[in-house]
């Protein structure tokens, strides 16, 4: 059997055959060796199949052919047919344009480049005829094409006259050798035309007619050429149907392997240091959705199945104590528990409030972080390996090959996401047994999100604040409004509160309008002068004692205001600080708005996140600040996170492997991916090596696309 690289889509044929997919894409009629190599490099297409799936990113209807007297719509795209000259170059090199005039028998339009100058100085030839393809613009009160898509005309052009026609990315380095969207077009209408014989079906014939699918074979020919909105709509559908479909199956495939074969220690006990600290120490009654959330883990723990939990909860939800009575529960079975966080300021955190927590309670805990003393981390890496420690909290330094566990029985991992899945891989693998995972996040998920990113996990979400918890108030202001902020700011600090100040930047950026840090600090020090104010500065490029001697005066209130950057954005909890102020809070994703808000309204009094923008603002952030001020409930400002920026942005740091959907829309598809996980599921239940006959296509696909692939499903 030939199998290709890894792609969603990407689907062998079994033949004693050479197969034509598999070719290398040079050997298709238009490409040649020098074509290939830049098709590799600038889109990944290195064989027929992968063209094949280069799928369009939108579709226009080029049906008809204007003439330039009929331009008469600002932001409307036209076809239209003429001739090119008069090309002139205009401005300073940093500010340099291109113009020229595209003329046809009604009438002369102006067309401007602002970048690829070379190309479009070599590329027109005054008496031949071009097709171009653009949106209007108007300056100075006339009409003009920006950037249009143009090529040579030709009468005979297949393409001419279908009612959709795809558009395909295209660079500048490939568009200067022939390969912009319309040639991408042609070299893809040959290809369905050699091999639309050759696309093998990856659907069994009961799935496709119960829900009434396209075949494969068709639905690729009709994302490429369709004939109309209803049959591009099908097949897009299929397409997706299969993405998601796969992806599923090998979701939830793993998680059934791993309950099978991962046979987890038994917590049975829960004992005399859960109850001594649930009885005698917790500093406050669990919400109900902590209580529910704890039986959730304890019932996994307890079931000879390996745990492989994701915890969500907005922030200040209280996922630190469910995680201390998880460890508890370990500790009193005879193991030792792990925690690992992203960030030293976090693993600093977590270490001092689980300290003070069961600081009555017979147990050795540790930290380890790259700041660690030598003397010192040689105490710890004793202890753990002799099992005298029973909670070690830290970084990525606890993955080291010289870091040996002796006897782990839970591993929580917090924020999962900013870890490399062979970096938590290596955590999980220090002990003997399979320990218990729980991987937590205060990035509420959106639904659709979580059944796809997380679909190997079982799912417990803290959806409750704990009580006497007020709603942060959130406010939007302008640079206008600057002297109302200091005086709020000043009354604040009067009535003994504290405050964050953030700032996207730390040094003054050529490229960027921005108040940077720096000039921020020095003007706050005119508002907020010295001895009555005093202020601190954290930042990522401080040295780490100097980052934690700055945190620790404004713990201990020697300091009224911190100065930051974004590296406050977990880790941070200050009770006392009560008011959150974003500087360019447009420069900030909503999912990074939201965890620096979660920095205040973690005491009773009332607290306040202020976001300072200018007047000019883009549609997307309007939507995120509109967002913000309206609503608190992160799972809400989590799905139009994902609608505005996608999951890969949402999730904070993208894993290699993970949705990478070239036609999915985690966004916009809730129904289908619940639809789609409801089946995939049923198989998995009915047949799970696919055995059945009837499932031939479905086996054969799901090995070439994942025969290679490395299971990670067994570590979150």
């Amino acid at each position: 059997m030939l199998c290709i690289q890894q792609t969603p889509l990407v689907f062998c044929y079994l033949s004693n055959m050479i197969n034509l997919l598999e070719n290398k894409i040079e050997y298709l009629k238009g490409v040649g060796p020098k074509r290939a190599a830049l098709l590799n490099k600038e889109a990944g297409i290195a064989t027929f199949l992968d063209l094949l799936n280069y799928f369009p990113f939108r579709y226009i209807d080029k049906s008809r052919i204007y003439q330039v007297r009929e331009v008469s719509g600002d932001d409307v795209y036209y076809q239209l047919v003429g001739r090119i000259s008069n090309l002139k170059t205009h401005g300073a090199p940093r500010t340099t344009r291109i113009t020229a005039s595209f003329t046809d028998e009604s009438g002369t339009i102006e067309l401007v480049w602002f970048k690829g100058f070379k190309w479009i100085k070599n590329k027109f030839e005054p008496n031949r005829k071009y097709l171009l393809f653009g949106k209007a613009t108007v300056f100075n009160n006339k009409f003009n094409f920006v950037h249009p898509e143009i090529d040579l005309y030709d009468e005979t052009d297949q393409l001419l006259g279908e009612s959709l026609q795809g558009v395909y990315s295209s660079s500048e380095n490939m568009k200067s050798q022939g390969l912009g969207s319309r040639q991408m077009a042609r070299l893809i209408k040959n290809l369905l035309a050699q091999t639309g014989d050759y696309i093998p079906e990856t659907l069994s014939n009961t799935l496709i007619g119960q829900h009434q699918l396209l075949p494969l074979k068709s639905a690729y020919h009709h994302i490429h050429l369709p004939s109309d909105q209803s049959i591009l709509k099908k097949a897009l559908y299929r397409l997706k149907f299969d993405e998601y479909f796969f992806f599923q199956l090998r979701m939830l495939r793993g998680k059934k392997l791993r309950e099978r074969q991962s046979r987890g220690v038994v917590f049975s006990t829960v004992g005399a240091l859960f109850h001594n600290f649930y009885n005698n120490h917790l500093p406050f009654g669990l919400t109900n959705a902590q209580k529910r959330v704890v039986k959730e883990i304890r019932a996994d723990m307890g079931s000879g199945i390996q745990m492989n939990r994701l915890l969500q909860g907005d922030v200040g939800s209280g996922k630190t104590i469910v995680a201390l009575l998880s460890m508890l529960i370990a500790l009193d079975n005879g193991y030792q528990a792990v925690l690992m966080a992203p960030t030293e300021i976090l693993a600093v955190q977590h270490f001092q409030s689980i300290s003070s927590l069961v600081r009555e309670l017979p147990l050795q805990i540790a930290l380890l972080t790259g700041s660690t003393r030598s003397a010192e981390r040689k105490i710890i890496e004793e202890n753990l390996r002799t099992g005298s420690l029973n909670i070690i909290i830290g970084t990525h330094a606890l993955i080291e090959e010289r870091v040996v566990i002796s006897n782990p029985g839970l591993v929580i991992i917090d924020e999962q996401h900013r870890f490399g899945v062979a970096q938590r891989a290596r955590l999980w693998e220090k002990g003997s047994v399979s320990p218990h995972v729980l991987v937590m996040t205060a990035t509420p998920i959106p639904r659709t999100l979580a059944m796809t990113q997380y679909g190997d996990l079982d799912v417990s979400v803290i959806d409750e604040l704990p009580p006497g918890r007020k709603p942060v108030q959130t406010i939007h202001l302008y640079p206008n409004q600057r002297l109302k902020l200091i005086s709020f700011m000043r009354k604040k600090i009067a009535e003994g509160r504290q405050i964050y100040i953030v700032y996207p930047l730390i040094k003054e950026s050529e490229k960027l309008d921005l108040i940077n840090l720096q000039e921020g600090y020095e003007s706050l020090l005119r508002d907020f002068p010295e001895p009555d104010y005093q202020i601190c500065v954290v930042h990522g490029q401080m040295k780490s004692e100097d980052k934690d001697w700055e945190m620790q005066r404004f713990i201990r209130k020697q300091a009224q205001i911190m100065v930051a950057t974004t590296v406050i954005e977990v880790g941070v909890d200050v009770p006392n600080a009560s008011v959150m102020v974003i500087e360019h809070a447009d420069r900030f994703g909503l999912s990074q708005l939201h965890q620096l808000r979660g920095r205040v309204g973690r005491g009773a009094e009332q607290s306040h996140c202020i976001l300072i923008t200018d007047h000019k603002l883009t549609a997307d952030a309007k939507k995120r600040l509109e967002t913000m001020v309206r609503t608190n409930d992160g799972f809400e400002i989590a799905s139009v996170d994902l609608a505005l920026r996608g999951p890969g942005e949402t999730m904070g740091t993208r894993q290699s492997g993970q949705l990478d959907f070239k036609l999915g829309d985690l966004s916009r598809d809730e129904q289908l991916i619940k639809q789609v996980r409801l089946i995939a599921s049923a198989m998995i239940q009915e047949d799970p090596n696919f055995e059945k006959e009837e499932n031939a296509a479905v086996r054969n696909a799901y090995k070439r696309l994942y025969h290679a692939s490395t299971d990670w499903s067994r570590i979150g």
